[in-house]
């Protein structure tokens, strides 16, 4: 009886990583998310994890998503003085067997042109994401609370941007 309650459990806590996991080729993109945003936001940030489990790299190209004016991928970097600059970049590498994880206050995804329709706990975003070998990947990021994410982290990231 223990081996079937242990089988259903695993099964359980299987499904939601199911649920948030989607592959193209050697691509494996996991739990694509954002935070939920203030009803004045004009721009929402978008997170995942990428890995490359093939023998060659790969590089992710573009992001798009109907409804919005703009979807691109920047970079939050920090100089030696504490100042966050945010920035545009072309694409990310994904070099062979290696995960990539585009996070508040480094890579991560901008979604422009909000402008009074904030994410909202709940929210699915539908968004497709080219690379350049595997071609394009149907994703949908899930709009969550920033309650219960670590707090530390996110403080950090903040108080870098603050700088």
């Amino acid at each position: 009886m223990k081996t079937f309650y242990t089988a259903v459990l695993a099964a359980l806590l299987a499904l939601p990583a199911a649920a948030h996991e989607y592959t193209a080729g050697d691509i494996v993109v996991d739990h694509p998310m954002a935070f939920e945003t203030p009803k004045t936001a004009r721009v929402g940030g978008g997170y995942l994890t990428i890995t490359n489990g093939g023998d060659t790299a790969d590089r992710l190209v573009s992001i798009t998503a109907e409804g919005f004016d703009e979807v691109s991928i920047h970079e939050t970097t920090t100089d030696d003085m504490g100042v966050a600059r945010m920035s545009h970049v072309d694409g990310v590498e994904l070099l062979a067997g290696e995960t990539v994880t585009l996070v508040p206050g480094g890579l991560h995804i901008m979604f422009m042109g909000l402008d009074g329709d904030p994410f909202e706990v709940g929210e699915k975003i539908p968004a497709t994401l080219t690379f350049e070998k595997a071609g394009t990947l149907d994703v949908t990021f899930n709009v969550e609370s920033r309650r219960g994410h670590n707090a530390d982290e996110m403080e950090h990231s903040n108080h870098e941007m603050n700088h």
